[in-house]
């Protein structure tokens, strides 16, 4: 069971000029309008797998909610930055692209919805 952490860290940006307090390209992705679920991964991660299911289906569900998997290892410059150590680590972004929960190991669906209640 992943264990999730209050995380005051600094904004990561997505890409793009759709929402102001957004430009920049740190995650080479778009933000969901109402917050973002960063997925850190690598290819022989076995459970981030079912990290990728379980986000994708709480993406899905939640309006303005977005999921975006980032591979660990093609991303070192953003994995030191922002302290990822293990796969699958998953960053709970507000609308602002502030960091608010992280968490390592795969998720439960019921505990990804309580952090995304934290960011919306």
């Amino acid at each position: 069971m992943p264990r999730w952490r209050r995380d005051g860290g600094a904004p990561v940006r997505g890409q793009g000029e759709g929402r102001a307090g957004t430009p920049g390209s740190r995650l080479g992705a778009e933000l969901g309008a109402r917050a973002t679920l960063v997925q850190f991964s690598s290819a022989f991660c076995a459970p981030c797998r079912a990290t990728r299911r379980v986000l994708g289906e709480v993406a899905g569900m939640v309006p303005g909610v977005a999921h975006v998997e980032i591979d660990a290892e093609a991303r070192l410059e953003l994995v030191r930055t922002l302290d990822v150590r293990k796969t699958p680590t998953v960053l709970v972004l507000d609308a602002a692209g502030r960091v608010v929960r992280r968490a390592t190991g795969p998720p439960r669906r019921a505990d990804v919805i309580a952090a995304l209640g934290e960011a919306v």
